[in-house]
């Protein structure tokens, strides 16, 4: 694949860095990811003019500047979006966030102040992605699945969410949740440990919690180790307590 192209077709939404397929499952485009890593090997650093704020960056990557017949509302402050990244129409980016090369924002999401969204991470419609939300990005391994935000997710202050982990439709992060392939998320619900593979559950309400480390000296120290915790599913009191106010798009 041409990097150049590849560009263009991942700014207008044509091409993705990972797809749906029929079964629920996501993949990733390994090519789309190729084109980008060239892209990167092909910069050379460069000043951008004022139009950029002083920039010094890959000369082939510059930030992208929007206006209102892009229906994205980009609020003044010290935020950026990166060549290649998809914004749709009807999306709130709030100073100052982050959008790298690759990601995909869809409908009426909101990025609010401090939030990152890593290349090729994926982000749903009408997405919530609170103050201070860390969104992972994934460029190497070439193989691995960038992190995946479904749609109608809510994401509380503080979260991080890293390693290309799939958060399923409608799900609650709460504040300060870190979600990685490397920590085990506890459902209580259904009394199981999810299997690494899995995606967070649709509708599920994931808080921090903490286990026992089971190690001798480290019970004898009474010490314990970060974890998330499935403690419920969406239900009629959630919805009404993560209402989003249309007027705020």
């Amino acid at each position: 694949m041409n990097w150049e192209q590849v560009l263009a077709d991942l700014q207008t939404g044509k091409l993705r860095s990972a797809s749906r397929k029929d079964n629920g499952d996501w993949q990733v485009n390994i090519e789309v990811k190729q084109a980008i890593l060239e892209a990167f090997k092909a910069g050379k650093n460069k000043d951008f003019d004022a139009a950029y704020h002083g920039f010094v960056d890959k000369h082939n990557l510059p930030p992208r500047l929007f206006s209102v017949k892009d229906g994205i509302r980009m609020v003044p402050g010290g935020s950026a979006v990166r060549r290649g990244a998809y914004i749709a129409p009807s999306v709130v980016i709030m100073p100052p966030s982050y959008v790298n090369t690759g990601a995909y924002v869809d409908e009426n999401t909101m990025l609010d102040s401090h939030v990152l969204v890593g290349s090729c991470a994926q982000i749903g419609k009408y997405v919530h992605l609170s103050a201070g939300v860390q969104i992972g990005g994934v460029l190497e391994p070439i193989g691995m699945n960038p992190v995946i935000i479904e749609d109608y997710v809510f994401v509380g202050a503080g979260a991080i969410i890293v390693e290309g982990i799939v958060i399923g439709k409608r799900a609650v992060i709460a504040p300060s949740v870190v979600l990685s392939k490397g920590v085990n998320v506890y459902d209580c619900v259904n009394e199981r440990i999810l299997d690494k593979s899995e995606k967070i559950p649709e509708g599920a309400v994931v808080i921090p919690g903490t286990r026992p480390l089971l190690q001798p000296w480290a019970k004898e120290n009474s010490l314990q180790a970060a974890c998330p915790i499935i403690v419920k599913y969406r239900d009629d009191k959630s919805d009404q307590a993560l209402s989003l106010e249309e007027a705020l798009r």
